[in-house]
């Protein structure tokens, strides 16, 4: 007996343990916080309370500020208890501010909407923000400064300060520093204070603190607004730096789209002597190739969309090199040795493609979708770098890599070679030319509908896509050198990087116009281009 009674004194004890526990007493601190937006007599006032639940830094509070900011908060004239309100008809569903549990209905009559204006919804915003300073995830911490600095205000400095103090990240400290030298810049702090801060954010040397110096210096006066000229020059030339190398990184990128477009030109023009206008309707049909495999796998198997390019790239490696190997069969092996008939007739070829392709998919473009693995980007320092672009270097760097496999160290590609220095040489030894021809011209078209996977995820798929290519192509292969494919790669790159250099200072179209007037003038330098190829026949 004795010892049930004492059992049940000691689950009353646990009990009553429980009912005082920190958890439950901070609730109970938070509820007395919410129930004065029952007295709260105008937006001040409110807005007092929003600031005194932010101070908490409890999590919980979320729920109660968000539903404020839409109009959602409501006061019941009964009791004078706060809820979240949802309308329906002509009663109002009445929830716990913390919990979000149903606590009854209420006829509208019955209960008084606590108002808010953009004032108030941009305190409860950066109230919001500073909610997250405490978070146990590092990454919530950076958030929450980062916030904080786009929006200073005086009265984030006190939380701040508890934020910093506490800090053991140092990386998410030097943000919260930051943030808080934003928000003493907009306060009445001292001016030795403010020169601190001044000297924090120009050390950030971004964007975000370009714009924020630029506001204190048109605001204020004396040796802070000199202080802040200086950080605002030294961050212009931190980010005219950077800017080169943003412009650098387009080019790289424009650089590999055209190593893309123009290395299965650079096959064909330099082995066969064929310019081949058709070569950008082979990048196109390797863009549909990839539409086509998209909407099979949207419409059977959605599951498999991520692996899409994978599946596509043979595919459109498949296709474009079957109508190439069709073309040079059926055209191009009639016309060797004349350069010009070559080039009218394969652009008949383009224009019949192109019409082809208008019947069967229509002239508007069709949409290609990005991977999960292909989308959005990232930053380094001030340079930002999308994904799609990258994988799409790697993938040009790897055909090349590939491609170069196959010309130096197959059988296959002795032939290529052998045929390029001399083909009557390469005849009378036994290699059949003919069939030499066939193979290169369709791995160029091959090589060209897997670049048109990759130029389906940057550019309109659409039966023009091909055209927008062509005289970018011919001039890669015509300024690296006929044939060679260093000279590809190092022109496809030179020109990708002059291009982008020019672009901001010429427009889009004079700067390609500037680029071809440079390559005419370098071609008539060095008329094989910057590697020029060996052999009897190329030297004839």
């Amino acid at each position: 007996m004795i010892f049930t009674r004492a059992i049940g004194l000691l689950l009353l004890l646990l009990l009553l343990l429980g009912m005082l526990s920190p958890s439950n007493a901070a609730e109970a601190d938070l509820r007395a916080i919410i129930a004065k937006f029952a007295t709260a007599s105008n937006f001040s006032a409110t807005e007092a309370v929003v600031r005194e639940l932010a101070a908490t830094g409890d999590t919980a509070v979320e729920r109660p500020l968000g539903a404020l900011a839409e109009g959602d908060l409501y006061v019941r004239k009964a009791d004078s208890l706060v809820f979240i309100g949802k309308e329906g008809g002509g009663s109002v569903e009445l929830l716990d501010p913390l919990s979000g549990e149903k606590s009854g209905e209420a006829a509208k009559g019955e209960i008084t909407k606590i108002k808010v204006n953009n004032t108030l919804r941009r305190a409860i915003r950066d109230a919001l923000g500073t909610l997250t300073l405490g978070a146990k995830d590092p990454a919530a911490r950076i958030a929450a400064a980062d916030t904080m600095f786009k929006t200073p205000d005086a009265t984030n400095i006190e939380p701040l300060d508890a934020a910093i103090a506490s800090e053991t990240v140092a990386s998410v400290k030097a943000l919260l520093e930051q943030a808080r030298a934003a928000s003493v810049l907009v306060s009445d702090r001292p001016e030795t204070e403010k020169l601190a801060a001044v000297a924090l954010i120009g050390a950030r040397g971004e964007r975000n603190a370009l714009s924020l110096l630029t506001a204190v210096e048109a605001n204020s006066e004396g040796v802070v607004n000199d202080a802040a000229t200086a950080a605002i020059a030294n961050i212009n030339s931190t980010l005219a730096l950077w800017d080169a190398g943003q412009n650098i990184w387009y080019g790289i990128s424009l650089g590999s789209v055209l190593l893309l477009a123009a290395i299965g030109l650079a096959i064909t023009f330099g082995v066969m002597g064929v310019i081949n206008m058709a070569h950008g309707e082979m990048v196109m049909l390797g863009a549909y190739t990839t539409f086509v495999v998209q909407e099979v796998i949207r419409n059977s198997f959605p599951g498999l969309f991520d692996w899409s390019l994978v599946i596509a790239l043979p595919l459109a490696f498949s296709v474009a090199a079957l109508v190439g190997l069709v073309i040079e069969r059926g055209v191009i092996r009639f016309l060797y040795g004349r350069p010009l008939e070559t080039l009218l007739a394969t652009w008949g070829v383009s224009l019949i493609l192109q019409q082809a392709v208008r019947t069967i998919f229509g002239p508007t473009n069709q949409e290609v979708g990005n991977p999960s693995w292909m989308s959005g980007s990232f930053d380094i320092g001030q340079l930002a770098v999308t994904w799609n672009r990258l994988w799409i270097l790697v993938f040009a760097l790897g055909v090349f890599a590939v491609l170069l496999y196959v010309m130096k160290r197959t059988p296959w590609g002795l032939q290529m070679r052998a045929v390029t220095a001399n083909r009557r040489m390469a005849a009378s030894m036994g290699i059949r030319t003919p069939w030499v021809d066939a193979l290169t011209f369709a791995l160029g078209s091959g090589i060209a509908g897997i670049a048109g996977v990759a130029l389906s995820q940057i550019d309109n798929v659409s039966p023009n896509l091909g055209r927008g290519y062509i005289i970018d192509s011919f001039m890669v292969v015509v300024f690296g050198g006929v044939g060679n494919l260093w000279g590809t790669l190092v022109g496809a790159f030179s020109l990708g990087i002059v291009n982008k250099f020019l672009e901001p200072y010429a427009g889009a179209v004079l700067g390609k116009i500037v680029v071809l007037v440079l390559i005419i003038l370098f071609i008539q330098k060095r008329p094989r281009g910057l590697f020029a190829l060996k052999g009897r026949s190329v030297e004839a």
